[in-house]
């Protein structure tokens, strides 16, 4: 699959045709899902129901507390909290879109009920390489996030007069976030075409930043300034730096879904860094977010050493090892990327 090649009214209407004579939708996105996952499965879902489709929203686990503002998110399905009504709803699916994710071993536990059953699978994404078991693919990577995909697709379907103030709000908010308020991932100039057709619409843009932004509660503030002063660990020699949160922390700072989002650029943005990790210890993994500047690819790097991936400059993984011995493993790893790690190209 050409990755660089933007999909377009073809691929657009292999999704309407897909629509066409079903009626129970449902739409999934990725574990610890972010402002991009919720706002495009949002826009997606009230998109779905303006055509009078049956469209539910699931995820597998929590929303972040800063995003349970936008609209629609109270009607979202948390599978952890919900499991019997989200199965329920996966076996009556007749399509599934999987929004904001490109491969079924993202889901985890959620997984296994896609195994079985006729249902149409349409994957809307903007991650690099996805995995080959798509009945309809939407995918660039030559876009922001997401949400601006699912801008490009309402308008290839010929429904952006169906574009309202709320589904507006929704797909600003995934653009706003996934582009770090428009610091990185947007040097196409459509994402500020669609950005400014969103803000036509009448959404409130500076309400939207204050939501998302400057809400968080006293416990992550205090999260962050305890990791920064006792969890940062940077090697100046390889340009690396990164912080790691435990369970212990966790509890002792009352964490919650979305509390670390973002917490990885701190490393990354110390002069002289080029690559950085953050590392979140789980019952029983850890998940790890790996950001780069530059065209040190931390997408071949999750591949390779942790079977996950993303983009060049943001990716994602689990290590089933034990924190101490991930970060061990981690750090055992970076010599051999020593001629990478200090090649200046940003």
């Amino acid at each position: 699959m050409n990755s660089l090649k933007y999909p377009g009214a073809t691929e657009a209407n292999q999704i309407l045709d897909q629509l066409q004579n079903k009626n129970n939708i449902l739409i999934i996105s990725h574990p610890n899902p972010d402002g991009d996952s919720i706002g495009s499965s949002l826009a997606l879902s009230k998109l779905l129901l303006k055509m009078g489709k049956n469209s539910n929203v699931v995820v597998p686990n929590g929303i972040p507390s800063y995003l349970l503002w936008l609209p629609g998110a109270s009607e979202v399905i948390v599978y952890e909290n919900h499991a019997h009504k989200a199965e329920k709803i996966i076996q009556e699916a007749e399509i599934v879109f999987f929004i904001d994710f490109n491969s079924m071993n993202r889901l985890n536990n959620i997984g296994k009920y896609f195994e079985q059953g006729n249902k149409t699978f349409i994957l809307i994404d903007h991650h690099l390489q996805p995995a080959d078991i798509f009945d309809v693919v939407f995918h660039t990577t030559q876009v922001s996030s997401t949400s601006e995909l699912i801008y490009d697709f309402i308008v290839k379907a010929g429904l952006k007069e169906w574009i309202d103030k709320e589904i507006a709000t929704c797909l600003y908010t995934g653009i706003m976030t996934d582009t770090g308020s428009f610091s990185y991932s947007c040097n196409h100039p459509q994402t500020y075409h669609v950005t400014a057709e969103l803000i036509s619409l009448g959404i409130n843009v500076s309400q939207i930043h204050n939501l998302v932004y400057d809400t968080f509660s006293e416990d992550r503030m205090r999260l962050l300034g305890h990791l920064l002063l006792n969890c940062l660990v940077v090697n100046h020699d390889l340009h690396t730096a990164y912080m790691y949160l435990s369970l212990t922390d966790q509890k002792r700072f009352n964490f919650q879904p979305g509390d670390s989002e973002g917490f990885v650029n701190y490393a990354l943005s110390i002069k002289g860094i080029r690559f950085a990790a953050f590392f979140t210890e789980k019952e029983n993994l850890v998940r790890i977010s790996f950001r780069s500047k530059g065209n040190f690819s931390v997408n071949n790097f999750a591949r390779i050493h942790f079977d996950g991936g993303g983009h060049m400059n943001a990716s994602g993984a689990n290590s089933y090892r034990p924190l101490k011995d991930t970060l061990e493993f981690f750090e055992s790893l970076l010599s051999a990327y020593a001629d990478e790690l200090c090649k200046v190209d940003y």
